[in-house]
């Protein structure tokens, strides 16, 4: 594949040349003062994305799947009960996961292509009156299917139960990109990964742990060794880590998050929902349909687009890489072969996206669908002349 062309799936994202640069150091000495100095900005930074004041940031080197591991294993123990709802693939993952570890999990079935049913959250904890669950897990941005739930939305639900339940969330394709509110939205523990909307490489898992999640670490009895926040915590002290960091990412993250904050958390969600409604427009003008079920649920990172009954999915994104050197996302799970997906997060412009609906367009018409060559583009060309705001006079 053409190393030039941007891609166009979910994750890992195009990464800005300034963070390859920044990721790609000499070795120094992980237990020198130098460390620190990398270490404390990248920590502060995460926290101000996240919008926290009180929570604990715990950097390893992993994916967001490690980070899942993290959240469990430092809060539950064996046979505990936790409470979640399976709408795709990686809520599917999270709660294998946690079936693995030998905890008790209830799972709320809903259809691939909704949101997680805050309702549905609020009536088992209600009905949960001895506070057996202990945690609420819920996938923010669902990267399978293009749907994002309402995490404000079960936090209202968890309290009108008047539940103590630990609300942890997933938003390893959200965070950085689309608005997060640690604090506001009571989540206890917020997990991503640096491959996303930082704009990294994959290889750091980023968690984020309020006072009532720390307060946890002294009962949770889960095994974790290399995932312990606690020896994370403690070499923290020290400026250090409990293991060799990954210096160069860590590195990384500190500049990002320094990029981020620059064009302001706010610029860059209005960027991400910008970017998203002109390919939505796209879809809308091919007159195929989202995964998403309802316009509240739209993605502002991914659109898994539906193609017609009969067709294979597949089929673009194997024929885009073929014939155009452009990656996109396959369908996975109960969507794989029905939908194909278009990222749309992390270091995009408008202009890089046209590049993706033009060459979608291009695949589409190539395997046989009643595609007009230029109608997606025009669509969303029209979107982002009119919604375009230049850099430096604020958010769209």
């Amino acid at each position: 594949m053409h190393q030039q062309n941007p891609v166009f799936i979910p994750g890992p994202t195009n990464m800005p040349e300034v963070l390859r640069k920044a990721s790609d150091m000499p070795t120094i000495d992980h237990r020198s003062p130098m460390f620190g100095e990398i270490l404390r900005p990248g920590l502060a930074g995460v926290k101000k994305v996240l919008k926290s004041e009180a929570a604990s940031i715990f950097v390893f080197p992993a994916t967001g799947t490690g980070g899942w591991e993290t959240a469990i294993t430092n809060t539950l123990s064996p046979g505990d009960r936790v409470l979640a709802a399976r709408n795709g693939m990686f809520s599917h993952r999270w709660i294998d996961m946690c079936q693995r570890h030998g905890l008790n999990v209830e799972i709320i079935l809903a259809s691939w292509g909704s949101g997680a049913p805050a309702d549905r959250y609020e009536e088992i904890l209600a009905a949960d009156k001895a506070h057996e669950i202990k945690a609420v897990l819920v996938t923010h941005n669902e990267t399978a299917t293009g749907v994002r739930s309402d995490i404000a939305a079960v936090r209202r639900a968890i309290d009108a139960a008047r539940h103590p339940a630990m609300l942890f969330v997933d938003g390893v394709s959200s965070i950085a990109s689309m608005d997060f509110r640690m604090d506001e939205w009571g989540v206890d523990i917020a997990v991503t990964g640096s491959q996303k909307g930082f704009m990294l490489p994959a290889g750091l898992a980023i968690t984020a742990f309020s006072p009532k999640a720390l307060a946890a670490l002294e009962t949770a009895k889960l095994p974790r060794t290399f995932f312990d926040v606690r020896d994370m915590s403690k070499s923290y002290e020290n400026n250090a880590y409990p293991y060799t960091p990954a210096v160069g990412l860590l590195n990384g993250l500190k500049v990002s998050t320094e990029i981020l904050l620059a064009e302001g958390l706010e610029n860059v969600f209005a960027r991400h929902k910008r970017i998203a409604s002109g390919v939505r427009a796209a879809v809308r003008a091919w007159g195929l349909e989202l995964c998403a079920t309802s316009e509240d649920l739209y993605s502002d990172t991914v659109s898994a687009i539906r193609t017609p009954e009969g067709f294979d999915a597949t089929s673009v994104v194997t024929h885009a890489a073929k014939k155009y050197d452009v990656a996109f996302g396959v369908g996975l799970g109960e969507v794989a072969g029905k939908v194909f997906r278009i990222g749309h997060l992390g270091s995009l412009t408008d202009v890089m996206a046209l590049l993706g609906i033009a060459t979608a367009e291009m695949v589409m018409a190539d395997l046989g669908l009643a595609i007009k060559l230029g109608s997606g583009v025009a669509a969303a060309q029209e979107f982002y002349r009119s919604s375009h705001v230049p850099a430096g006079q604020g958010a769209a």
